[in-house]
């Protein structure tokens, strides 16, 4: 019998600056101990491992905070506990998040070398007034740059970029788009921009100092951003996810398929199954409480209702959309009965679709995703 899939999922929670739009475990230090950071993510996957076992890693994923600021030699060592622990997967996906300024670039060939075989880029616009409105450390011709260099170096490359950001136009948006498929590689992410509680753009918002596009506007660029980067052969395999067919995020697809992933690191939550029950795990957010008592904050076995509602939650995102029969064994019930008149009216409205194979959003289901979970579960 195969080992179930694991993903592994490591943060690297410091950044050079705070963005504007962040609410990520992010932090900035003048210092970082880069030997004693290591050793205790290690010690992390270490720890974690004993209760995990009889999986199959599948992917890893460098995320932060800005991980292309650790040295490569971390990377590398980190890769090296994860396969000390478990068997990894023959394509085993291994990604970093990366900043594109000169600086962080100078690390990607190291990185390559310690083995990350995928780069995603946070480059989040290509216009450079737009840069600077979201406090980027980068410029247009960094970004660029990167991009060219990554793809040199890396099998698997992708970079994302922020859309509905005030002022911009749905022709700013489609130039920009364009832009951006020419120097494209297999994977973008693309995001709308939203304003988060506790950063400095949410309280520039209360201030009314910064006002994003209108709902109708939010959805043409939405639509826009289907149309074109569907007739290049990147169609929309997630929300925000676009891909050639066979280059989708493996680890994401591992938190949109709800399969079970370890979370190291500070502010890191994960999901594992253990004698049949998931169970939820989350760490301290702060990086010197966690150095401090470097274990879980939280373990908590997930009801069947709550993960029910979890596997809904994350499988709706995606186009392929939730194994009808996966969903049932968990539910211990019909989709129709779980769902009873809620389902019938996304079935009338076209928002989802369901057949003996499979639960999924259509494409307008998954552009009011919100909606279409709160009729589900309201």
């Amino acid at each position: 019998m195969p080992h179930p899939p694991l993903a592994v999922y490591i943060h690297w929670p410091f950044c050079r600056s705070k963005c504007p739009y962040c609410d990520f475990n992010s932090h900035v230090r003048e210092r970082i101990d880069a030997g004693v950071w290591t050793r205790a993510l290690i010690a992390d996957l270490d720890r974690q491992a004993a209760g995990a076992p009889e999986h199959e890693v599948v992917s890893i994923f460098f995320g932060g905070g800005t991980p292309s600021l650790m040295p490569p030699d971390t990377a590398a060592a980190l890769i090296d506990c994860v396969k000390r622990h478990w068997p990894t997967a023959p394509e085993l996906e291994i990604t970093l998040e990366a900043n594109p300024n000169s600086a962080e670039a100078e690390r990607f060939a190291g990185f390559a070398a310690a083995g990350v075989n995928r780069l995603s880029l946070g480059v989040q616009a290509l216009d450079p007034a737009a840069l600077k409105f979201l406090g980027r450390g980068h410029d247009r011709v960094e970004a660029v740059a990167a991009i060219k260099l990554s793809k040199e170096l890396f099998r698997r490359t992708s970079f994302d970029l922020i859309y509905a950001r005030p002022g911009q136009s749905l022709a700013a948006w489609r130039d920009e788009l364009d832009e951006a498929l020419d120097f494209a590689g297999e994977h973008l992410s693309l995001y709308q921009l939203t304003i988060e509680p506790g950063t400095a753009f949410y309280t520039r918002a209360a201030n009314g100092e910064l006002v994003l596009p209108d709902e109708e506007i939010s959805a043409a660029m939405f639509e826009t951003t289907q149309e074109r980067l569907a007739a290049r052969g990147m169609p929309a395999y997630e929300v925000s996810n676009h891909a050639r067919p066979g280059a989708e995020c493996r680890h994401n697809l591992a938190y949109w398929r709800y399969d079970d992933y370890l979370g190291v690191g500070p502010g890191a939550h994960g999901r594992v199954t253990r004698d049949g029950i998931k169970y939820a795990t989350r760490q301290r957010r702060l990086p010197e409480a966690w150095l401090a008592r470097p274990e879980f904050e939280e373990t908590t076995a997930i009801t069947r209702e709550s993960a029910v509602e979890e596997m809904v939650m994350m499988g709706l995102r995606l186009a392929e959309g939730i194994p009808r029969g996966r969903l049932e064994t968990l539910a211990e019930c019909s989709i129709e009965t779980l769902f009873g008149f809620g389902l019938t009216r996304l079935l009338a409205g076209g928002f989802v679709e369901l057949d003996d194979k499979r639960f999924a959003a259509t494409a307008a289901g998954r552009q009011r995703l919100n909606a279409v979970l709160a009729t589900l579960f309201g």
